[in-house]
Formats: structure tokens, C-alpha cells, sequence
């Protein structure tokens, strides 16, 4: 049975990863693209959505989504990891793509396509939260329409894992902290894939060049975008490969049981030096102060099983090649 899913994206090198992680899995019905800021601009992140889309012939709508946070002023794009356009040393212009995007906002597209499909559609975020926040502000009632969503973002010092952005923030939470609040105390089923686990995996050097060698044109172009993204890993991390963030939450919905999960309340810090770190209360004891208790249980990974995890994307990349 398949699943059908809406990708909330900022491609970006490993969204774009993740994208071709969904199309090419046959378990995941990809229906849908929204595009938001973070890795690079939303005119950037939605250009590049409609590239993959037109390359590799997916059916998958594209719809244009927030370009700043909900309060805060604009957030600049991460050239340094991903470069000027979000695909490395890849340029995307205007001229290499002739499609257009969904002319609803994201918020608008993902209401309209939770109420046509009540109870069907998983939505997946890869990036900051803020189309989903819109959505949850201007229909409320979505909380009830949602199989489930699924955020690659957050860190909860599990496995020793902190913060990639600050101490102790990741980016996607630390770039709309109030979005990822609202999303995570919404009443709907959350399940948060942090770089608690996504630092526990590895795209190697040598992984990526069996994926050139053995996934056709998607495992040349993963490659040929990775180049740059292995760049920052070892120049600023000292890192040889890189972190399986995004494709992450592509492997839990296909998968669910590669993870190892932790229910509880999650809220975020939203001002001070702590801003975007994520907080999962997992006893039940009430304190006279407590922002938590009577919020929803959500689900934290903190534990994957890495190898089976690069297995999946491997194989999924080797038939999507095949096919394409």
C-alpha cells in the first residue's frame, strides 16, 4: 500500500536528495511539493522543486510557499553549505525550466489537499515550519484531517547530538522557532527525525560514488550536487562524507521501523540564547509551572538502525535509475 505524502521542502543539496528518495520508492506516492525558505530563497528553493520535477517527469505539484518566518525579519539563505542557488555548484536558472508552480500559496495548497483527502495524506518537512504554521493558523481544523506529519529538524542531545546552527539549535527549528511551536502542540500526530539520529548516519565519499555508478542519471546527479556539500562537511566540520538529514524522514515513512522512538511533549525557545532548542518532557509529574503537560505527546527518534537505513536509499536509488 502506497502512502501518499506532501514534501514541505527548501531544496537544497539533501532536499533534493530526499525528493528523489520519494519518487523513486514505490511504497510513497509523492502528490505534492511545497517549497519554503531556508537553504536557499523561496524563488531559489521553488525553481529548483520545478527542475527536479520536470527532469525526472514527476507528477508531483509544486507550490510556492512562505518566504520569511511568521514574526521574525528574513532569514538569508545557507550559501556556505549549499551554495548560491541551493544545488552546490549547480546553477538552476530561469531558462532551464518551463513549468510553473501551483498558483496556490503552501498553506492554501496543503488545507485544500488535507480536506480532498481527510485521513490519506502524510505531510513530511524538511525544512523551516513555517507553511505548515500558516496552514494550522488559517484552517485549524487540519489537525484532524493529517494521517500524520513527519519533521526532519530539531536536537534533543540524545546519542550526544546537539545543535548544528548553535549550541544547542538545529536550523530548520532555529529558522521560525514560533512555526516549529505551533506545529509541534498542534493535536496531531508528530514524529520528529532530529539530528539525535540524522548525525548517526553518513552519506561517505565512497557510498556516494557507488550511487554514480550503480543508480543511473538520479545516482550522477545526487553526486554531482554532493560535491559541494562534501566541501563544507570537511572544510568546516573536518568531516568526510555527510549527515543523512532529510532523506532521514523520507527512510521513517517508508520505514517506521528503523527508528527507535520517544513520546512526550515537545516545545521550542523562542527568544534568549537557547533560541530553536527543542524540549521533550518524558515523565508524566506535573510541576506549578508547566508548559508542557497538557499538550500532545509527540514522537522524538533516538535511535536508527544506520546500516539498514543507507541500504534503503541505495537500492531505492538503483531502481529509480533504472526506470528513469
Amino acid at each position: 500500500m502506497t502512502k501518499k505524502i506532501i514534501l514541505d521542502t527548501d531544496p537544497g543539496i539533501d532536499d533534493a536528495m530526499a525528493i528523489l528518495f520519494a519518487e523513486g520508492h514505490a511504497a510513497v506516492d509523492l502528490i505534492g511539493i511545497t517549497t519554503v525558505f531556508g537553504n536557499a530563497t523561496i524563488e531559489n528553493s521553488t525553481r529548483n522543486a520545478l527542475y527536479l520535477k520536470q527532469k525526472y517527469g514527476m507528477k508531483a505539484d509544486v507550490s510556492m510557499g512562505a518566504d520569511k518566518p511568521l514574526s521574525r525579519p528574513p532569514v538569508g539563505p545557507t550559501t556556505i553549505v549549499h551554495g548560491d542557488t541551493g544545488f552546490g555548484d549547480l546553477q538552476v536558472t530561469a531558462a532551464d525550466v518551463s513549468l510553473s508552480a501551483d498558483p496556490r500559496p503552501a498553506w492554501q495548497y496543503i488545507v485544500e489537499q488535507l480536506k480532498a483527502q481527510p485521513g490519506e495524506i502524510t505531510l513530511v518537512a524538511v525544512g523551516p515550519l513555517t507553511n505548515l504554521a500558516l496552514a494550522l493558523q488559517h484552517e485549524p481544523g487540519i489537525t484532524k484531517l493529517a494521517k500524520e506529519v513527519v519533521i526532519m529538524g530539531g536536537a534533543f542531545g540524545v546519542n550526544g547530538h546537539q545543535g548544528n546552527v548553535s549550541p544547542f539549535a538545529e536550523a530548520n527549528i532555529h529558522d521560525d522557532p514560533e512555526a516549529a511551536d505551533i506545529v509541534f502542540t498542534a493535536d496531531w500526530p508528530v514524529v520528529i527525525i532530529g539530528l539525535d539520529v540524522t548525525h548517526e548516519s553518513f552519506f561517505t565519499p565512497e557510498y556516494l560514488d557507488k550511487l554514480r555508478d550503480e543508480a543511473g542519471e538520479p545516482g550522477r546527479f545526487i553526486h554531482q550536487i554532493s560535491r559541494f556539500y562534501l566541501d563544507f562537511y570537511q572544510r568546516s566540520l573536518g568531516i568526510s562524507g555527510c549527515h543523512v538529514h532529510d532523506p532521514s524522514a523520507i527512510a521513517y515513512v517508508i520505514d517506521p521501523s528503523l527508528f527507535t522512538l520517544r513520546k512526550g511533549p515537545v516545545r521550542v525557545v523562542c527568544s534568549g540564547p537557547a533560541i530553536g532548542h527543542t524540549m521533550q518532557k518524558t515523565y508524566e509529574r506535573r510541576h506549578p509551572h508547566d508548559d508542557w503537560s497538557d499538550m500532545p505527546a509527540q514522537s522524538v527518534g533516538v535511535g536508527v538502525r544506520n546500516e539498514a537505513l543507507l541500504e534503503l536509499y541505495r537500492n531505492t536509488l538503483i531502481d529509480f535509475g533504472r526506470r528513469s
